[in-house]
């Protein structure tokens, strides 16, 4: 299992859950040293390249952009985030870099894409799946909204698109909180800076919980709407059929109830909380086409797909590209140029 930042750990732990649960072995590899301090002891860890080679990985599943290529076994791209419409991500995600066999994606609007620049490039397989980070929200659990509703606040790294940044949405937010008629969640981006963090932390109060985590799944599952700007997570919320309210969202969907301005901020809020037929209908729609898959088994189905791959034919398959420097930069992060 190849991760880079904390926030893919969740990724990863259903697949090691299905791993072990058919009797084989996983063992993870971070290639940022920050990182390793996330790690829980149910993780097996290797530390360094050399153990990884030691090792001897039939399947290397990714969830970063970039892999060590010269790992051992076939590399399988799993992802680590949903399409958030950043230009800069929606860019990246489609991105192909060379480094990869199978890409394990999540529903048709991402399937359709790699299939089409499969058949373009030839050296790498397309097999439809789920994601395996958000298979511990299903089944789905129907909650009902109480007096005081719980509001997930959730926000985005970058300067332009961060609610967290806008310091009329903090003072709003502030505002809100102490009218006791609603229950705030607040989980922010890891790659947020310190100072803001801050200034959320110290809302805290009997109605303004803040939480510093990248296992987001519990805070979905309590949360009655969910508060946003424009990142990956409202994807994984939507699909528990639960309403999202964003403010000034990179492209406002129909399935999204957006707002502009700050003082449109709470009656968003209580909109959402009615949750509105023709909202709910473009919830659904949106579903279907992004991750059609409401079993918990994208887990099974990325180790299923991974291994099926592993052991047939792949003769058809064109020779990657050489690659070279991003092979070298590669090579660079983790100070490794042996080439045998």
């Amino acid at each position: 299992m190849y991760i880079s930042y904390p926030y893919s750990i969740p990724i990863g732990k259903p697949l090691q859950e299905e791993i072990e649960r058919r009797g084989y072995n996983i063992y993870w590899f971070s290639d940022l040293e920050n990182t390793k301090q996330y790690f829980s002891e149910n993780e097996k860890i290797l530390h360094t390249v050399k153990e990884v080679m030691e090792y001897n990985p039939d399947i290397v599943l990714t969830a970063t952009d970039n892999v060590a290529y010269f790992f051992p076994g076939i590399k399988v791209q799993i992802f680590h985030g949903f399409l958030s419409n950043k230009r800069q991500e929606m860019n990246a995600h489609f991105k192909i870099r060379g480094f990869f066999d199978l890409y394990t994606t999540q529903g048709p609007s991402t399937t359709e894409i790699f299939q089409q620049l499969a058949k373009k490039h030839g050296y790498f397989e397309i097999i439809e799946t789920g994601w395996s980070k958000v298979d511990p929200l299903f089944p789905i659990v129907q909650k009902t909204i109480t007096p005081k509703p719980v509001i997930l606040i959730s926000s985005t790294f970058t300067t332009r698109l961060s609610l967290a940044k806008n310091e009329l949405v903090y003072e709003e937010i502030k505002r809100l909180s102490n009218t006791g008629k609603y229950q705030f969640l607040c989980v922010l981006h890891p790659k947020l800076e310190e100072d803001v963090k801050s200034k959320f932390k110290k809302l805290e109060n009997e109605n303004f919980n803040y939480f510093d985590t990248t296992d987001l799944t519990p805070l979905f599952i309590k949360a009655d709407i969910m508060f946003s700007d424009t990142t990956s997570a409202i994807v994984e919320f939507l699909l528990q059929e639960k309403p999202v309210v964003t403010f000034r969202t990179k492209k406002p969907f129909e399935h999204l109830i957006d707002v502009t301005e700050v003082n449109e901020i709470e009656k968003a809020i209580n909109l959402a909380l009615t949750k509105p037929d023709y909202v709910m209908k473009a919830i659904r729609d949106y579903i279907e086409y992004t991750h059609p898959y409401f079993d918990g088994k994208s887990s099974a189905r990325i180790i299923d797909a991974s291994i099926a791959f592993l052991n047939k034919n792949k003769s058809h398959l064109k020779s990657k590209p050489w690659n070279l420097i991003r092979k070298y930069k590669v090579r660079k992060l983790l100070n490794y140029y042996k080439f045998w």
